[in-house]
């Protein structure tokens, strides 16, 4: 840590902000609406495919599942995997059912759909809990890295907590508030990239470190039990249970990718459907294997940890910064600060991006607007500064609440606002009937919130059994069945 002092680490933060703000510059030379929103429809697939790594992973990936591994209970040793393999499912229905009905109606808030299918109501009740979702989910992600800022940089000055907070928004803002999806596409990319390598460095180092070859990684890892993946084994109370976990990862990636405003956006930007959907099965089988290099990961920080007899933190979160830090080289301490970065904001930068597209298509109506671009410019960009402080005082709110792994809170929370978003599109897809849309925000609210009742007490109600990440499905089925009474034939 002596080499790898808190003035080299704002030192290397500068270099790469730097870099990401030089790339802003050269693709947004002209600030309009049309390269924001959906980069003129002019991606190359391929880089697309690649940034969405970065933005699917995030800085709750690159901390969390490593962490994870060698502790008991939900996501333990391998079983991770099984979630991962049920992406692979969920990323086949995206590419071929809903990518092709996005563009099919050229849509750049993927919620039009809904208001033409089952109107008004419909319509803000999917985009409203989609921005609830990712304001969300993109502090979670945000509180992780400034958390790590803090520790490892701030405190070293006095700088207080909220200062770190604001600063990590700040930067996301500056090389995004200009080229919006369009710079999105290349920084993801890159980002992407370097995320990849800062994991591929640590686990050279500690290889290295501990004298094993390549073919002697997996036999170690197996040798102290955290090569198991599949668990058949147990009942269905099981949290890792195999088919909560395959079904579960499958409805997870339906909702939170091929339902949210965010992930199709990069997707909107492909030159036609056909380039889309070889961005989204290109992209799903690199994501397998990038999943397999962070849980090796895990497992080797475990490993490390027991041959030099360094005590595992509580907070299992905690467990690669304070290795790459304290006890591996300083190489490994930049390339994990790199890393984090570029995990956390490839996720960050495209929320804040697709928040201000949802909000002003959907609540602004600014697709159908008769106001000159230049007043719509005025709007975005006001919409633009307002998330970023929305999503500053979420993660200061949420920094007195976190007690748990930030991987399991995420979710826990996404399943009770995206399941009324798989519910409404389900039933617009999947029926002809005709929806009374008076009553869609009422069951938009009571499906939550029996979701949450019955999953809370469902060991009691249901001999033991844990819904686990098939919490996403009750939501969506009770918003489902909320639809169908409230609702005729067509």
């Amino acid at each position: 840590m002596a080499s790898l002092n808190p003035y080299l680490i704002i030192g290397i933060i500068a270099a790469y902000f730097l870099m990401l703000i030089i790339i802003s510059y050269r693709t947004s030379k002209n600030d309009e609406n049309s390269s924001f929103f959906i980069a003129n429809r002019n991606s190359k697939w391929f880089l697309v495919a690649i940034g969405m790594i970065g933005a699917s992973l995030s800085g709750v990936t690159f901390i969390s599942i490593p962490g994870k591994v060698g502790s008991p209970g939900l996501n333990e040793n391998f079983s991770y995997l099984q979630m991962v393999f049920g992406y692979l499912l969920g990323y086949l229905v995206v590419a071929f059912v809903l990518l092709p009905i996005y563009y099919k109606y050229q849509l750049t808030s993927i919620y039009t759909y809904l208001k033409d299918r089952l109107g008004y109501y419909a319509y803000k009740a999917g985009s409203g809990y989609f921005i609830l979702s990712r304001i969300v989910g993109a502090s979670l992600r945000l509180y992780l890295v400034s958390i790590v800022f803090q520790i490892f940089v701030a405190d070293a000055f006095g700088v207080p907590y909220w200062v770190t907070v604001a600063l990590t928004i700040f930067l996301i803002w500056l090389y995004t508030h200009r080229g919006g999806i369009k710079t999105i596409v290349i920084t993801d990319t890159i980002q992407t990239v370097a995320m990849i390598l800062a994991v591929l460095v640590t686990i050279y180092y500690i290889v290295t470190s501990l004298n094993y070859g390549i073919s002697e990684i997996w036999a170690e890892v197996s040798y102290v039990d955290f090569d198991k993946i599949f668990y058949f084994d147990k009942s269905w109370a099981d949290q890792n249970n195999f088919f909560k976990q395959f079904f579960g990862g499958a409805l997870i990636t339906i909702v939170m990718t091929g339902m949210d405003q965010d992930m199709m956006q990069k997707n909107l930007t492909c030159r036609n459907l056909k380039e889309a959907q070889k961005n989204m099965i290109t992209f799903s089988i690199i994501l397998v294997i990038v999943n397999i290099i962070f849980l090796t990961l895990g497992a080797l920080l475990y490993i490390f940890s027991f041959n030099n007899c360094i005590p595992i933190p509580e907070k299992t979160d905690h467990l690669y910064p304070i290795l790459a830090f304290n006890y591996l080289p300083p190489v490994v301490g930049i390339a994990f600060i790199i890393g984090l970065i570029a995990a956390a904001y490839s996720s960050a930068d495209s929320a804040l991006t697709s928040l201000t597209t949802a909000f002003c298509y959907d609540f602004l109506d600014m697709e159908s607007s008769d106001l000159p671009e230049s007043s719509k410019l005025k709007t975005r960009r006001s919409v633009h500064i307002g998330f970023s402080i929305v999503l500053f005082f979420v993660i200061i709110v949420f920094s007195t609440l976190n007690t748990d792994a930030v991987i399991n809170e995420l979710f826990a929370t996404a399943a009770l606002t995206y399941g009324p978003i798989l519910g409404l599109f389900m039933f617009a897809m999947f029926t002809k009937r005709k929806l009374d849309d008076r009553f869609v925000l009422a069951i938009c609210i009571v499906a939550p919130i029996l979701t949450f009742f019955l999953n809370k007490y469902s060991e009691d109600l249901f001999n033991g059994f844990k819904f686990g990440f098939l919490t996403y499905a009750l939501n969506g089925f009770l918003t489902f069945v909320g639809c169908f009474i409230f609702s005729s034939k067509k």
